[in-house]
């Protein structure tokens, strides 16, 4: 792994992206097509959301991402 690796700006891209998910439009889709791509979305701004809200060390090359999935209550 290259030393300019810079995890905390990987946690950003991932904060970008779902962003970008989020503000992007539907194309013009019908039916089952739609529904797809609407619940590929969700998951694509889950994913995206999940990791960008991660801890992440760089310890001796290996990067740990921790991912609280608690809820606010506990």
């Amino acid at each position: 792994m290259s030393e300019a690796f810079d995890p905390n700006q990987m946690i950003v891209r991932f904060q970008e992206r779902a962003a970008a998910v989020r503000s992007r439009g539907i194309p013009p889709l019908e039916g089952p097509e739609r529904r797809r791509y609407v619940e590929q979305m969700k998951l694509d701004f889950q994913d995206f959301a999940m990791l960008g809200d991660a801890k992440v060390d760089l310890v001796d090359g290996v990067l740990t991402v921790t991912i609280n999935l608690r809820s606010e209550e506990s």
